[in-house]
């Protein structure tokens, strides 16, 4: 009998494939509350995220939320304020057309899920029953009014200037999200490995298109592909 995929073995959420949430500073939500206003008291280092992030005293609560490029150490940020500057969060509805945000909520209350990437940003195209908003891959999509966001641009737009430069670096940075850097080829294991592996050279030896409703140690290969590939 076959051993299970890599795929397989993912999905059932081993500790070898889980992400280390331990090491993780916090999940990053906008605040519960409606309004209010903190103090930033510094910008610090978070592993598994590609940006920094801005430790906030909220009248003695302590809050972890993105930092904004532009942001600094003591500066004011409020929440639900009709205010538009950087780090301010507030409904869709306050925020005039043509500004950037990030971490938007989905629905109202959810704590931000778009849009949360080192560097990215959104913008606002037009105001009615929805609001529209172009995301960083150009697409508008229409969000509910009273969902929120922050004001400005995630930080650290400038992580993929400076190269890695060695493999044990690139290593350490996809380690803190649970992701391998390295893949070994389905063609160049056994038989019993994979359904490609096997033989005495490296071929696929068959057909590599699956179709959707095939069973998971199948799927290998291109899966329910639109057309043909060579």
């Amino acid at each position: 009998m076959g051993k299970r995929l890599r795929a397989q073995r993912r999905g059932t959420g081993g500790s070898q494939y889980r992400s280390p949430s331990h090491r993780h500073v916090d999940d990053v939500r906008l605040p519960a509350f409606a309004e209010g206003a903190g103090t930033i008291k510094d910008l610090i280092q978070a592993p598994g995220r590609t940006s920094p992030l801005a430790v906030i005293d909220f009248n003695g609560v302590t809050d972890y939320q993105l930092a904004v490029a532009g942001t600094k150490v003591g500066q004011e940020v409020s929440v639900g304020g009709s205010k538009i500057a950087a780090g301010n969060i507030t409904s869709l509805n306050n925020i005039p057309e043509g500004t950037s945000i990030h971490n938007i909520e989905a629905k109202p209350g959810d704590g931000g899920k778009f849009v949360k990437t080192a560097g990215s940003s959104a913008t606002i195209v037009s105001r009615g029953e929805k609001v529209v908003i172009m995301m960083p891959s150009g697409v508008n999509k229409e969000f509910n009014p009273n969902c929120r966001a922050v004001v400005g641009v995630v930080a650290g737009g400038g992580r993929g200037d400076k190269p890695l430069a060695k493999a044990g670096k690139n290593y350490l940075t996809l380690r803190s999200r649970s992701t391998a850097n390295k893949w070994v080829k389905g063609v160049a294991m056994n038989a019993v490995d994979h359904p490609h592996g096997g033989g005495s050279h490296p071929h696929v030896g068959g057909p590599n298109c699956q179709r959707r409703t095939a069973s998971p140690g199948q799927k290998a290969g291109f899966i329910a592909p639109k057309k043909k590939r060579k």
